[in-house]
């Protein structure tokens, strides 16, 4: 039983055959998915999708940082009574991207910092997007004291050292696609020496498509990919890391409480 713990079903690329992803996800034993808005329209897609298939899938309401600078006050209040939604399980994504810098930094930075505050409000643990701005994330974290709720770097690309401060912040770590490539750097050395209990796995699809399936659109379905590479890091059992981590998920999510 997996739990890919982020996913866009929203996207043009999975969207239109939805059905079809969701029954391939099925029979490759994925029993949860969190789809995650990135935006006003995204996040409310989201929300429409985990309704309309509500054993399957839970949602995420969040404002993405190449988004940032679209958001205003009026969406920020429609977010948080979208938040409150019985499928929404988490706020997200947010955070920072200083690769592509599509909002200023300092844009991006108080929309984090603002959205910190909502999650905490609505008690609902944060999705973190983390790229090429670890000091900056780790440095709003902490002084906003984002893990009050719990929360996941997803997709994370960091270092052991940028690890350690995460798992003290109180937060999980979730491994995608770039697990299973040749150059995964510092990853593989992260993922056997993290805590078990925080561990979580997701797809982030469409994007980052995981060995062996690299340069195809990405599903749900390709979640135990990533799985089973990080089992065979930790020398583990495939059934064992599956249960331990979508067991993870369940519980920062707050599903089945």
């Amino acid at each position: 039983m997996l739990y890919d713990t982020h996913a866009h079903l929203d996207d043009a690329k999975l969207y239109p055959e939805i059905e079809n992803v969701l029954a391939r996800a099925a029979a490759a034993g994925v029993a949860y998915i969190n789809t995650i808005g990135c935006d006003w329209k995204t996040s409310l897609m989201s929300v429409h999708i985990a309704e309309k298939y509500p054993e399957h899938v839970f949602a995420a309401v969040g404002v993405h940082p190449h988004e940032a600078a679209g958001l205003n006050a009026e969406q920020e209040e429609k977010l948080f009574s979208l938040a409150k939604a019985e499928k929404v399980v988490g706020w997200g994504e947010i955070g920072l991207d200083y690769h592509y810098d599509l909002s200023s930094r300092d844009i991006q930075r108080r929309v984090f910092r603002a959205q910190i505050d909502a999650a905490k409000q609505a008690g609902l643990p944060v999705i973190i997007h983390d790229r090429e701005a670890h000091q900056d994330t780790l440095d709003i974290l902490r002084s906003e004291h984002a893990g009050i709720n719990g929360g996941v770097l997803h997709c994370f690309s960091g270092s052991w050292e940028m690890a350690k401060e995460c798992l003290r912040l109180g937060f999980h770590l979730s491994f995608a696609g770039p697990l299973t490539y040749h150059n995964a750097r510092s990853l593989p050395e992260v993922a056997q020496r993290l805590p078990l209990d925080r561990i979580l796995v997701e797809t982030d699809c469409p994007y980052l498509t995981p060995e062996p399936h690299r340069g195809r659109v990405n599903e749900p379905a390709y979640v135990g990919h990533t799985l089973a590479r990080l089992a065979e890091l930790r020398g583990m059992d495939v059934e064992e890391m599956a249960a331990i981590t979508t067991e993870n998920g369940l519980r920062l999510f707050g599903i089945g409480k």
